[in-house]
């Protein structure tokens, strides 16, 4: 072109040699003048343009740049989105080419359109982006056009892989010369630069825009172990895995995929760092909150074994609400020394609330409540006197435990196991599992205790002796106690009676005047008497007094009490 330019001024060559030298001294400053205008003119060229807004719509800025067709930016382009744009504003821009629709497509950066090496020069030393369109692929990259052939290397092109790289073939693309050799014709340009800064500065701008307590929307771009990384178009967030839902989850895969589309609530922004904290469970109703009314005392519920612990079970209710299973509510019938031995993770298991504190988000529940408490109905089913029948649980040195029911227990003392006979431990006379007979002596509720005793139901000298004897009957005994009107008299061994003395007896008020007894003569004549094979040899008309043998009438006989009482035969 400038060769064009240089002909076109050169004079007529038919000129007459006499005026050669006058010719040639105006070539030679017509061509001075020629690169020091075009030099001016590349100088002076601006490389923006102003555009005035003329009209903006839901995604995109339109402007006047001096041409027939408008120029358009997308709303991004502008800080806050271009909520502060009027029509009327003036912003300069940079002309990268028409787009699909025939508007010149806008970039606010400085962009510089090279149409010689003097041009490619300038914006080298400048720094100045240029526009180029790709023209080929070639080893280790593209041919870019920007006025004269430039290498872009694969690394430098902002692409991914080779697929990305042959979509590049006929595009207009905005790069940065990094070398630029005009003896060689070696041309050098980088995309990736361009695009790095087009990043940074969309990063810095929705970083600006984004406040706390906004409600956006992004997309999963990644995910880690502790959370998913959110665009918010420009900018990422992290979604940490406790604010992805209100419910328990251990990796963010149980809820998320990358390219979903999420609502997230901005819960933090630090411009300095670059960081913003997203939630997504912040924008569903606390579950706690209600929980109270939800979850009364009492109230039976069903959930899914979430976590277990040395100490309990964690159960979740409904997502965001865990409760504990403690493991003394576990069972009412054995003590439960290993959760695990009872329940697994992802049990379904139904329980009663216990307790609830919905500040301290705690929740208690009982899993044994929800079986029903087997010792509610003990004092209707096992009341003193009853007889029960039932294995041997456990052997202690006090005692044994006999199994009444499932989850009811009851202890026989040691002293209780066998009447006639002392015994050193539980163990020397039943063995665990034994099945045994036992009356129950008396029901504690409040401790849950019940008391049993074995020798209660084994026959003795006095149980024979009642199932012998009638009332009416006369027997023989001996008195072993003696005080005004009342008497104890001794039927047998281990039997006793009581005997009200009438004012008509004569009593004797000390024993010093007894006369001395045989003991063993005494059992053969008791027993003999209590068979009725002889008679009363002490006299009737003696008054009574300890140690004496007398006659006596059966006035009452209790089974139940094992009591009698007696009357005096005179």
């Amino acid at each position: 072109m400038a060769n064009e330019d240089i002909r076109n001024t050169t004079p007529d060559p038919t000129n007459t040699p006499e005026t050669a030298d006058d010719s040639t001294e105006s070539f030679g400053a017509l061509l001075s003048q020629f690169e020091k205008e075009h030099s001016d003119r590349s100088k002076s060229e601006p490389s923006q343009k102003e555009g005035i807004v003329v009209s903006i719509s839901p995604e995109s800025v339109f402007l006047d740049i001096g041409f027939k067709v408008e120029g358009v930016l997308p709303r991004s382009a502008f800080e806050n989105n271009a909520d502060g744009v009027a029509v009327g504003d003036r912003f300069p821009v940079s002309v990268k080419g028409r787009n699909e629709e025939g508007y010149y497509a806008l970039s606010r950066l400085k962009i510089a359109q090279p149409t010689d090496w003097a041009s490619l020069e300038a914006a080298f030393a400048q720094k100045t982006p240029v526009v180029g369109i790709v023209t080929g692929v070639v080893k280790g990259g593209l041919t870019v056009d920007v006025g004269v052939r430039a290498f872009l290397p694969a690394s430098r092109s902002g692409t991914r892989d080779a697929a990305e790289l042959e979509k590049l073939v006929g595009q207009e693309i905005t790069c940065r010369l990094t070398k630029v050799d005009a003896a060689d014709e070696d041309v050098v340009v980088d995309r990736r630069v361009i695009l790095e800064d087009q990043a940074r500065q969309l990063q810095q701008q929705r970083y600006s825009e984004v406040r706390e307590g906004d409600i956006v929307t992004g997309q999963v771009r990644s995910l880690a172990s502790y959370g998913a990384f959110v665009d918010l178009g420009g900018v990422d967030g992290l979604l940490h895995v406790s604010d992805i839902t209100w419910q328990r989850i251990s990796s963010p895969e149980e809820v998320l995929q990358v390219g979903q589309q999420v609502q997230v609530k901005v819960l933090k922004v630090d411009a300095d760092s670059k960081r913003i904290s997203l939630g997504m469970k912040q924008l569903q109703p606390e579950p706690w909150d209600t929980a109270g009314e939800r979850y009364p005392l009492g109230q039976r519920v069903s959930g899914t074994v979430k976590r277990i612990a040395d100490f309990g079970a964690f159960v979740e209710v409904e997502p965001g609400i865990e409760g504990l299973i403690h493991i003394s509510e576990m069972s009412w019938v054995n003590k439960v020394r290993k959760v695990s031995d009872l329940l697994k993770l992802h049990d379904t298991v139904e329980a009663v609330v216990l307790g609830i504190s919905p500040a301290e988000r705690r929740l208690s529940l009982g899993l044994k409540q929800a079986l029903g408490d087997p010792w509610a109905a003990v004092p209707q089913k096992y009341p003193a006197g009853s007889v029960i029948e039932g294995p041997v649980m456990r052997l202690t040195k006090f005692g044994a435990f006999v199994q009444l029911a499932e989850g009811v227990e009851g202890l026989v003392h040691i002293s209780e196991i066998d009447a006639e006979k002392r015994i050193n431990h539980p163990q020397d006379v039943l063995k665990v599992g034994e099945v045994v007979k036992a009356q129950v002596l008396a029901v504690d509720m409040e401790k849950r205790q019940i008391k049993l005793s074995i020798k209660q139901l084994v026959p003795t000298h006095l149980d024979e002796f009642l199932a012998e004897h009638s009332t009416g009957d006369t027997v023989s005994g001996r008195v072993i106690q003696q005080s005004g009107d009342h008497a104890v008299v001794e039927l047998g061994e281990g039997i006793l009676a009581d005997c009200t003395i009438s004012g008509k007896a004569e009593t004797a008020t000390s024993s010093a005047a007894a006369p001395a007894l045989d003991l063993s003569a005494l059992s053969s004549m008791l027993n003999a008497r209590w068979k009725g094979d002889a008679k009363a040899s002490t006299s009737q008309a003696q008054p009574l007094q300890v140690g004496q043998v007398r006659k006596f009438t059966i006035a009452t006989m209790d089974a139940s009490t094992k009591k009698i009482a007696l009357e005096l035969v005179n």
